[in-house]
């Protein structure tokens, strides 16, 4: 019987596309030099069967038949990892912790293990290190040695039969990028390795109840490396968003089956590992000088958490015909929308200005509801007027110059009274379903002059 041949294809090494012959950009993602060669494994025929690691099937029921098994989640003992994934972990899940090198991957990852431990075994397996190596760093972390093994191992298949003599409650893979499957000729981190290994460990997680963590590196552009479809096999995708150069870092959930997806994670990078920041408002204003032109203070909803965040901006007159606009920590196309709507609906002459927009602290806003501050913080450090002291400002800036409203206007309120506050410049249609009791001062606007002038 003849035997069929491996063919030769290219693998776009960001989303997965595949080609017949090299391409310089891909036609899928649009990225530039991302191809690699791979071989092409024959394709089976009905007499011939596939041998899979792990076997997985559930069989075919009537929805009405299935019963629904109740489950509790598994605390780790650290606040912010726990409340950031809806309150502890799933069992039998499978998920992805994702960030820049050196960010902390790893050591966070010893610490929950190091918690896990108390609650069934832990099976460490470790690509990148040795086991004196890891054991180095959990003596450093002070972590909990017992109830966990570890394992020096790349090769798939070992990593499954230490999996099935040890049968561990939680594993941990460190790192995808590393794994590789003896089946397949490409190299450890290709896509065709990383999409088989995570649906290896997608089988182990669902058919032998096994908790599974899986580490994953990060590309250039701060995307998880890696096919697209790895963020799809997973429950939960975890992703440290800042650089590791700050001080404080930011684990951010970008996808959870059995939880919020709008929640993040503070932590401070310590010689004894991540220690979670419990009050994290009060770490990002702690060196707010407060009476600088620019300076303007603003609250963010990360999930159900407000958090009050310094924004600084400043307007230097450029030497160049294109002024400059240098945002970090927001959007820059936002920006620019709000830098045109105090051209053309206010009058301030910006054109001939660079300006550079600072949100302190490392963190990235995504909503909305900081235009305001930062229209604000523009026209104040333009026009050197000082914010006055201890004021909060919020809001949405439409087109037309106008200020909408925000969600959860009263928790943004509490936040900033329990920091000592006195005025809030918000939303005035905000204020007739408003709820709240305290004692900070509310101002409201409709539009951004009026709040331009309220910080006069």
């Amino acid at each position: 019987m003849k035997t069929k041949k491996t063919k030769t294809i290219f693998v776009c090494q960001e989303c997965g596309y595949e080609s017949a012959k090299w391409l310089g950009k891909c036609p899928g993602c649009g990225k530039w030099n991302t191809f690699v060669e791979e071989k092409q494994e024959p394709i089976l025929t009905s007499t011939q069967s596939t041998r899979q690691l792990t076997g997985f099937s559930s069989g075919t029921f009537p929805l009405t038949d299935v019963a629904v098994k109740s489950f509790e989640r598994i605390k780790t003992g650290i606040t912010e990892f726990d409340h950031m994934i809806g309150g502890g972990i799933v069992p039998s899940s499978l998920t992805l912790l994702g960030g820049a090198p050196g960010i902390g991957k790893s050591t966070l990852m010893l610490q929950i293990s190091g918690a896990l431990s108390k609650v069934g075994t832990v099976l460490y397996i470790s690509g990148e290190e040795s086991l004196s190596q890891v054991k180095s760093r959990a003596e450093r972390l002070n972590t909990s040695k017992d109830n966990i093994f570890l394992a020096s191992e790349t090769n798939l298949e070992n990593i499954v039969s230490a999996v099935n003599k040890i049968q561990p409650k939680f594993l941990v893979i460190d790192s995808i990028q590393t794994t590789y499957h003896p089946e397949f000729t490409s190299a450890p981190g290709s896509v065709g390795q990383v999409r088989e290994c995570s649906a290896e460990l997608l089988r182990i997680a669902k058919s032998q109840h096994i908790t599974v963590f899986i580490l994953g590196h990060v590309t250039k552009d701060g995307d998880l490396a890696g096919p697209r479809i790895l963020e799809h096999i997973v429950d939960t995708v975890l992703y440290f968003e800042n650089e590791k150069q700050q001080i404080y870092r930011i684990l951010r959930a970008y996808k959870n089956r059995f939880g919020p997806t709008s929640e993040i994670g503070i932590f401070e990078m310590k010689s004894s590992g991540l220690s979670e920041v419990s009050n994290p408002s009060l770490i990002f204003l702690s060196e707010n000088t407060g009476n600088v032109a620019g300076n303007v203070v603003t609250t963010s909803m990360e999930g159900t958490r407000p958090l009050l965040i310094e924004i600084q901006s400043l307007v230097a007159r450029t030497n160049f015909g294109l002024p400059r606009r240098m945002v970090s920590g927001y959007d820059l196309n936002r920006v620019i929308i709000i830098i045109a709507v105090l051209e053309k609906r206010i009058g301030i002459a910006l054109d001939n200005q660079d300006i550079f927009i600072n949100v302190v602290g490392g963190i990235k806003i995504k909503e909305t509801a900081s235009d305001l501050a930062i229209a604000c913080a523009i026209a104040s450090a333009n026009n050197g007027i000082v914010c006055p002291d201890k004021t909060v400002i919020f809001g949405e800036v439409g087109l037309a110059g106008e200020v909408r409203a925000v969600s959860q206007i009263r928790e943004r309120l509490t936040e900033a009274e329990k920091l000592g506050f006195k005025k809030a410049i918000v939303p005035k249609s905000n204020l007739k379903s408003l709820n709240y009791k305290g004692k900070i001062e509310i101002i409201g606007v409709t539009n951004v002059h009026n709040a331009i002038q309220a910080i006069r």
